[in-house]
C-alpha cells in the first residue's frame, strides 16, 4: 500500500510512535518505539529496531516480539500535540508484521536491512554510535491507514477513510 503524500510527510516530521501489538493474554500490550518509513515500488513499510537501550533480558524475547510473533498484526499510532487543540492531528497505520532476526526464519530482502537501518540513524542520531545490523527488525506493511486533523493540523484537507 502507498501512502498518500501527506500521511508519509506527516509520518517523517514526528518524532515517537506507539507500537500497539495483542498479547499472549489476548490484552493489547503498547510501547513509543522510534520508527522509519521506506517507500518503494511494492509499497511503503515502517520499521523499527531493537536497539542497544538496556533491555530486561534477550533483546530477542522481548514481549513486543513474542507477541508479534504469535500474532503478526499491528498498529503503529504517531500523533502530533499541541496546546493548541485544532492544531491536533493523528495517522494510525495497520497492518502486516515480518520480524527478522527475532528467532524467526524470514529473511530481509537483498538492501532491505541496510536501507532501514540507514533510514532510521538519519532520523535518530544516536543510532549512529550502535551496532544495529543484525538486532530484531520489525517491518510493518500498512493494510489500513486512519488519520484525523484539527482544522490547523498538517491533516486539515484530508479525510479520514473511516
Amino acid at each position: 500500500m502507498e501512502l498518500e503524500r501527506a500521511l508519509a510527510d506527516f509520518l517523517e516530521a514526528q518524532r515517537v510512535a506507539r507500537l500497539a501489538t495483542v498479547g499472549g493474554d489476548g490484552l493489547p500490550h503498547v510501547l513509543p518505539v522510534c520508527y522509519a518509513l521506506l517507500r518503494g515500488p511494492a509499497g511503503d513499510a515502517l520499521y523499527s529496531v531493537v536497539d542497544e537501550k538496556p533491555k530486561r533480558g534477550d533483546p530477542r524475547r522481548l514481549g513486543r516480539l513474542r507477541h508479534l510473533r504469535r500474532h503478526p498484526r499491528a498498529a503503529l499510532l504517531v500523533d502530533a500535540w499541541d496546546e493548541e487543540w485544532s492544531r491536533l492531528a493523528w495517522v494510525m497505520v495497520k497492518g502486516e508484521v515480518d520480524l527478522f532476526h527475532a528467532e524467526a526464519r524470514l529473511e530481509p530482502a537483498p538492501g532491505e536491512e541496510e536501507r532501514a537501518i540507514e533510514a532510521l540513524r538519519r532520523r535518530y542520531p544516536q543510532y549512529r554510535t550502535m551496532a544495529l545490523e543484525g538486532r530484531p527488525l520489525i517491518r510493518l506493511r500498512p493494510t489500513r491507514v486512519l488519520h484525523w486533523g484539527g482544522p490547523e493540523s498538517p491533516l486539515a484537507d484530508l479525510r479520514d477513510p473511516r
